[in-house]
C-alpha cells in the first residue's frame, strides 16, 4: 500500500461535502508531477485530505477506490482522475504550522512543494500525521 495527500480548497470541495458525496473523482489536476502521482495511485491506497488556503490542515483519511482513468472534465488525454472515498475524519485537524514544527516531517512534500496538489507520503509520515490528529485539543 502507498500513502498520499490530496489538497482541496474547502470553498471548492470540502471534507464535509466529500463525506456527503461518499465518493468522488479527483479532477482538475493540471500539473504533470501531480498527474503522475495520480497515475501511481493503486486501489486501496490511503490518502490524507488536506484543506488548503482556508484552515490549512489535514482533516480526514480517504482511500483510493478506482485507479487512474481519463479525466471526464476534459478531452485532453494527458489528464487523469482517480476515485476516492472517505474513511474517517481526524478527531483533531492537523494544521500545517504544527507539521512544520514536527522534526520527523522535515522532508514532507507538503512543506517542500507546497503548491503541488497530489503528493506521496512515506508510511512513517502518514502515521505521524494521523497520530497528531488523534490528540485532544
Amino acid at each position: 500500500m502507498n500513502y498520499w495527500i490530496v489538497k482541496s480548497e474547502p470553498f471548492k470541495y470540502s471534507w464535509e461535502q466529500f463525506v456527503k458525496d461518499k465518493r468522488t473523482y479527483w479532477d482538475g489536476v493540471r500539473n504533470y508531477q501531480a498527474r503522475n502521482n495520480l497515475k501511481a495511485m493503486a486501489k486501496g491506497d490511503a490518502v490524507l485530505f488536506y484543506h488548503s488556503n482556508e484552515g490549512m490542515a489535514v482533516v480526514g483519511i480517504a482511500r483510493v477506490v478506482k485507479e487512474a482513468y481519463q479525466d471526464p472534465t476534459t478531452d485532453d488525454q494527458r489528464w487523469v482522475v482517480v476515485d476516492l472515498a472517505p474513511v474517517e475524519p481526524l478527531p483533531q485537524p492537523v494544521v500545517l504550522s504544527d507539521m512544520k514544527q514536527e522534526k520527523r516531517l522535515q522532508n514532507l512534500a507538503l512543506i517542500r512543494q507546497g503548491r503541488l496538489s497530489v503528493m506521496p507520503l512515506t508510511p512513517e509520515e502518514f502515521e505521524i500525521i494521523v497520530g497528531m490528529g488523534q490528540r485532544e485539543a
